[in-house]
């Protein structure tokens, strides 16, 4: 049997932390910037983390 191959727009999209945690950039940041303000674009600059409830998802197309 083949090997399962990683997901590739995930593999792009997140990366992992020191302690085990995804890693994820901000939506709504790329286009249409005129018309939000310079606080929301700045907050939208720095990564978050995936949320408990879709970690298992994230880690299933990462991790093969």
């Amino acid at each position: 049997m083949p090997k399962m191959k990683t997901n590739s727009g995930a593999k792009k999209r997140f990366t992992f932390t020191g302690s085990g945690k995804i890693k994820r950039k901000h939506a709504f940041k790329s286009h249409i910037l005129t018309k939000k303000t310079t606080k929301q674009k700045r907050n939208l600059t720095y990564a978050g983390l995936v949320s408990p409830a879709d970690e298992a998802n994230v880690k299933m197309l990462l991790v093969k």
